[in-house]
């Protein structure tokens, strides 16, 4: 046992491969295009973590819970990325997510008594306790969990040095937390976007779902990504149509 711990996490302890990362431009090189890469395949991350922090009452707390769950990402993803190779056997998890995902958006568009609740928050007790915070944050870092798999997976592809793969994950992982601000900022500057972004949440769903091995369909990323940017331009006009009436 101890001895597969190390054959994993070794090369994380070793001083002559970060020595060797850090001096080398090929690898930083690599490390550019594993934070592109992290971009580009957790969009759909950074709309979910944007929708699950508006459930909390200000914005204090709502960048605290990205602040914990930023600090959650890196934990999971230093320990992941040294078992990539077993990621393969847990499509399991996106099935989980998937249901997760689009029954948080079906609850969020059928009428009913979560509905005149304002959702999840009467649910749960305060939004201002602690306890409602924490059960958030847990919120968010599942959402990490079940979206890294496919992003280290895709990175362990590029390069088979975990200590390059660890860098580009934490610095994409930055970066997406940057994106899910953004989209929080716009929520709350127009308020339609909460909407669509539920929309987007089911859709996420539906992607997750369809990408497990026995359906095995892949929606490219920049398709999706193209789909976003449509989405936000559509309701941003509709906000301001609104408005303008």
């Amino acid at each position: 046992m101890f001895a597969l711990i190390q054959q994993l996490y070794g090369p994380f302890f070793d001083l002559n491969n970060w020595r060797t990362v850090i001096t080398s431009g090929d690898d930083w090189l690599i490390i550019f295009s594993l934070v592109i890469l992290e971009c580009v395949m957790s969009v759909d991350n950074a709309i979910v973590l944007a929708t699950q922090t508006q459930v909390l009452p200000t914005k204090k707390l709502q960048e605290e819970s990205l602040f914990y769950g930023l600090w959650g990402a890196y934990l999971f993803r230093f320990l992941v990325i040294g078992a990539g190779v077993y990621l393969i056997n847990f499509w399991e998890i996106k099935i989980i997510g998937a249901i997760y995902l689009i029954y948080l958006a079906v609850k969020y568009f059928v009428p009913g008594k979560s509905k005149k609740t304002k959702g999840p928050i009467k649910e749960k007790g305060n939004p201002y306790s602690r306890k409602f915070f924490w059960w958030v944050v847990i919120q968010i870092e599942m959402m990490d969990i079940l979206f890294s798999v496919d992003s280290v997976l895709a990175s362990l592809a590029v390069s088979s040095n975990p200590v390059v793969v660890l860098i580009g994950g934490m610095v994409g992982i930055l970066a997406m937390r940057g994106i899910a601000e953004f989209v929080m900022s716009l929520m709350k500057k127009i308020p339609e976007l909460k909407t669509m972004a539920y929309v987007l949440v089911f859709v996420i769903g539906i992607k997750l779902l369809l990408s497990i091995p026995a359906i095995d369909i892949e929606i490219p990323s920049a398709l999706f990504g193209g789909f976003v940017i449509c989405s936000i331009m559509v309701t941003i006009v509709i906000h301001f149509i609104r408005k303008k009436r």
